[in-house]
């Protein structure tokens, strides 16, 4: 009977965590949806501003450091968001840094060059590969050590703000790597993105709503069940 009990209990613990996934996910979906859109009002603006001075040469030099600026703050949001909810429900220690190392490394890249890169092909620009975690590994590190620290502190000390910190983060989590994407297509020479927003909307969305959220809930909520069930 106690057997019995103990299964029935553990079936719905599943349930639930399955069930807390998928509120995860649509909770998220509509900010990060509101901070792509954000994105593009600010992208508005630095493309008037280029207007006025006609200067492909210089608009494509400022996109480069705005992209490096925002890539490198995405990865202090990456390394935090992915540990405070690897951290809600798993105590593993180890794989919670592996984590923390892992995905903003991959999720960065995948976010901020690679589907840009590929993105900017299909669109007939003339891309070139520019991975930071391969090339300015002395820049990447600092950020990715203090989003670390970050998550660690937060997940400890805030319990009780975890819930909102999580959102306010993930908003501002996609909106700095639209930035990042952003920029890297224009610094690539696609400055004249505002006459095709509608696809650069919905593939910015696809290209960062994506792997923000798997960064941010699915994959450290999946690595930390899948570290109660081997403990």
């Amino acid at each position: 009977m106690n057997n019995h009990h103990h299964d029935h209990h553990d079936h719905t613990h599943d349930h639930e965590h399955s069930h807390g996934m998928m509120d995860e996910l649509i909770h998220h979906i509509p900010y990060a949806v509101f901070s792509v859109a954000l994105c593009l009002i600010l992208l508005s603006f630095f493309a008037c501003s280029n207007l006025q001075t006609a200067n492909a040469a210089l608009a494509c030099k400022q996109s480069n450091l705005l992209f490096h600026s925002f890539h490198f703050m995405h990865i202090v949001f990456a390394a935090t968001g992915t540990l405070i909810t690897f951290f809600r429900f798993s105590n593993n220690w180890v794989r919670g840094l592996l984590v923390g190392i892992i995905s903003p490394a991959v999720f960065c890249t995948l976010s901020d060059s690679i589907l840009p890169y590929l993105g900017g092909r299909m669109l007939g620009v003339e891309m070139k590969w520019h991975l930071c975690f391969v090339t300015e590994l002395h820049n990447v590190v600092p950020f990715l050590i203090a989003g670390i620290i970050n998550g660690l502190v937060m997940s400890r000390h805030h319990i009780s703000r975890q819930g909102f910190y999580s959102v306010f983060s993930h908003f501002f989590h996609i909106l700095i790597s639209a930035l990042a994407s952003s920029f890297y297509l224009v610094s690539h020479g696609y400055l004249t993105w505002y006459k095709q927003i509608g696809p650069v909307f919905l593939y910015l969305v696809f290209a960062v709503v994506i792997p923000c959220t798997l960064a941010d809930v699915v994959v450290p909520m999946a690595l930390a069940q899948w570290g109660k069930k081997n403990q």
